[in-house]
């Protein structure tokens, strides 16, 4: 086989390498623009997973490659005249330039061709001599943009700025250096990657660069600037660019993500940068580079696999990897991308933020490397959290939290979840059961399902309800149940179906119309849900009377049962969410139009209710804050606002949850999927949160909490399955201080143990 693997690069050289290995016979030729010992980048960062699939593929090179690593465990965090030092990392670090001549060196031995200074035609019809042509050639690829329709590229520039140098200060952790200017925010990524010489990469958002006029200056005069910005770590050294070929302002750059729905054409295939890119402040660019060489030459070279099967196989196996790093990629670039959120943390906190920012690093991974470390972390958490001991590291899900004269036990919460089981509104023995089992399971905080204001404002008939004398005597009971035989608080969330109501139970079909017995529904507007629903009725001034009304009287019985909180649910798509996003408002009146006219109602709503609520008792509002539809609907920006007017009105707590207010929406799905909004809205708008939506494991509580994402975090189907869940969690972080029902406390001693010997035998094998 002929094979022309255009770009000379880490990806295109161990492509060649790999061919040769796996058949010499073939014929592979590598193309470069420039010369041997040019390269437009400093250090390569690896993971120890990277080095072992090095050696697996190519021992020889492999090893050269691991006795030049330089190596180191901590990273350096220095914000606020402050340096946080954590340790146990991993990292690896070589020098470009000498990985491109170990590989060159290599490739020369296994009888690879290698042409330099040799601009290659971007046109297949140029290479029509070869069997395969492969194009490396970077994230700024030629070919790649030659045949961009044909590859489906999708390229997302980002916002920040960032000029790429080198130095001969060697730092000893990798560092983050974080400084101010009048013009705001700037900041370092630093690392050893040979004896005597360090990446050091400078970031900052756009308006800091202009506002420091870098957009003007010519590279030396951005060069001394940078010097003098961040004197106190270069010890005196000097900034080194690689990139004179760049004039002024345009050496610095934006990074560009990259990606493609197919990686081949005809003969041409994409590999490395050129088929997709993930952010820097991950460092794995060269590292899924060289894991996408080895695929490739893999199945290309598997005896009885076509070249159609083997090109399938390459790209379904590596897109996915490459989709986990670009998405955890695009975690920690919006990090940065938004650090003001974060600048007002305790330097602690903030650098817990930022070593979890991509999801990547949990909790839990973070004891496993400097347990010290995290421990101090957990300790500073509790002392932060009034009541907790100070004297002893915890899990930050074990801190208490106050709102107003409440006090939680801990931070987990049961989420509102919808159990259909009513009859006429009227909760049952199935409620006492289910929120009874639910509070001895340890949560500080446990909430109803929606519970409903009207007969027309169920959303099924297996909803309950909150406007009968008879409904609030049979939620005393329940109530009374929770205080009695648990240390959890009980809230009551109220809410109003519009459009989303008269349908059927959940299990029957999720928002299907009710097959007969339906009743009238309403809405902002004549929007239905879908159109096999209920076109909605649109409210009039005096319908919004009558409902604000019913209302103020579900809280008056909530009071009257006991509940120690109430939640205003308005998100979803059911009533006041109906009104606060374009998407079902289109209305022309006051309640229509703007946000702040969107929001009327609901907030007249959540007033009445707060008035007639205890001054001494919380109040949380549920929102959506995303509606999934882009500019076209509710946004994270809007959802800011939102929460911030109802805090402006006295809520206590913002429950962060989206979507489900449009039936086309398109929603992002993964593990904590709705959290960023929690994050957004709690440190922009400075409010507390809750945070919700695929979070099942104690690592995810405890990273949110530490990282100051949300205050509360509330988990749904976990506690469907598993009632103790909490107690589970405090059995297995050994942790004593969660209350357990008298009768429960043999049981979860034994649990304790049971985990233990489970730990201890896990850490042996």
């Amino acid at each position: 086989m002929r094979v022309a693997c255009l770009g000379g690069g880490p990806a295109g050289l161990y492509f060649a390498i790999s061919m040769k290995l796996r058949d010499p016979a073939h014929e592979v030729a590598v193309f470069e623009r420039n010369r041997p010992d040019d390269t437009f980048g400093w250090g390569v960062v690896f993971s120890d997973q990277t080095v072992e699939n090095l050696m697996a593929n190519d021992p020889v090179s492999g090893k050269i490659i691991q006795d030049e690593f330089a190596h180191w465990d901590d990273i350096d965090v220095h914000i606020h005249g402050q340096a946080i030092r954590s340790s146990g990392h991993g990292f690896i670090g070589i020098g470009r330039k000498r990985l491109l001549n170990i590989l060159q060196e290599r490739a020369r031995e296994l009888g690879v061709v290698l042409h330099f200074e040799h601009e290659a035609s971007p046109d297949l019809d140029d290479w029509r001599d070869y069997d395969l042509v492969i194009a490396a050639d970077g994230a700024n690829s030629r070919i790649r943009t030659r045949y961009e329709e044909q590859f489906g590229v999708d390229i997302q520039t980002r916002r920040n700025k960032f000029f790429w140098f080198g130095t001969h200060q060697v730092f000893d952790a990798f560092t983050f250096a974080f400084e101010e200017t009048k013009a705001g925010w700037v900041w370092a990524h630093a690392y050893r990657f040979d004896d005597d010489l360090s990446t050091f990469i400078v970031e900052m958002a756009p308006e800091t660069w202009e506002g420091l006029n870098l957009d003007r200056m010519d590279q030396p005069e951005a060069i001394a600037f940078c010097e003098e910005l961040f004197s106190r770590y270069l010890g005196g050294h000097r900034l080194m660019s690689n990139a004179a070929h760049l004039k002024g302002p345009d050496a610095w750059l934006n990074f560009r993500r990259i990606i493609c729905d197919n990686w081949s054409y005809r003969n041409l295939i994409l590999l490395g940068d050129a088929a997709h890119t993930a952010h820097f402040s991950i460092g794995s660019g060269t590292k899924l580079a060289l894991e996408d060489a080895i695929k490739l030459a893999e199945v290309l070279n598997r005896p009885g696999l076509s070249r159609r099967q083997a090109l399938e196989e390459y790209q379904a196996e590596r897109n996915l990897e490459v989709l986990k790093l670009q998405n955890s990629a695009r975690n920690s670039t919006e990090w940065f991308e938004t650090l003001g959120r974060y600048l007002h943390f305790e330097p602690i906190q903030f650098a817990y933020s930022l070593l979890t920012r991509s999801q990547r690093v949990s909790h839990e991974n973070l004891r496993l490397r400097d347990k010290d470390w995290l421990e101090g972390v957990e300790q500073w958490f509790q002392s932060r959290a009034a009541g907790a001991p100070t004297d002893r590291p915890a899990p930050p899900m074990f801190a208490p939290y106050k709102l107003r004269e409440m006090e939680l036990a801990n931070r987990v919460v049961v989420s509102p979840m919808a159990t259909y089981s009513a009859e006429d509104g009227m909760p049952n023995d199935f409620h006492l059961v289910h929120y009874g089992t639910r509070s001895q399971g340890g949560a500080g905080l446990v909430y109803t399902e929606m519970t409903c204001v009207s007969p027309t404002g169920r959303i099924t008939p297996g909803c309950p309800g909150m406007y009968t004398p008879q409904h609030r005597d049979a939620w005393k009971r329940i109530v009374d149940f929770v205080h009695g035989q648990s240390h959890a608080k009980f809230c009551l969330q109220l809410g109003h179906s519009g459009p989303k109501g008269s349908t059927k139970v959940g299990w029957e079909g999720y928002d299907v119309p009710l097959e007969s017995g339906n009743w009238p529904v309403m809405a902002a507007s004549d929007v239905p849900w879908s159109s096999g629903n209920q076109t909605p009725i649109p409210m009039t001034r005096g319908d919004m009377t009558i409902v604000r009304d019913q209302f103020v009287a579900a809280v008056e019985m909530g009071r009257e049962a006991g509940f120690d909180m109430i939640e205003l649910h308005a998100a979803h798509g059911y009533l006041l969410s109906s009104f606060i996003t374009p998407l079902t408002n289109k209305r022309t009146d006051e309640y229509g139009g703007n946000l702040e006219n969107r929001l009327r109602f609901p907030l007249e709503v959540f007033r009445a209710m707060r008035a007639a609520w205890p001054t001494e008792k919380p109040m949380s509002v549920r929102i959506s804050a995303n509606d999934w539809m882009g500019d076209l609907g509710i946004t994270p920006d809007d959802a800011v606002e939102i929460a911030r007017a109802f805090w402006e009105e006295g809520v206590d707590l913002v429950d962060v949850s989206a979507g489900q207010t449009w039936a086309d929406c398109k929603p992002i799905y993964g593990r904590m999927f709705q959290t960023p909004f929690a994050d957004q809205i709690r440190n922009e708008a400075r409010v507390s949160t809750m945070a919700v939506g695929n979070i099942y494991e104690t690592d995810h509580v405890n990273s949110i909490l530490a990282a100051g994402r949300a205050d509360l975090v509330a988990l749904a189907r976990p506690h469907l399955i598993d009632p103790m869940w909490t107690l589970r969690a405090a059995a297995s972080h050994d942790y004593r201080g969660v209350h357990v029902p008298p009768p429960y406390l043999g049981g979860q001693a034994q649990l304790t143990r049971n985990l233990q010997r489970e730990q201890e035998a896990a850490l042996t094998a």
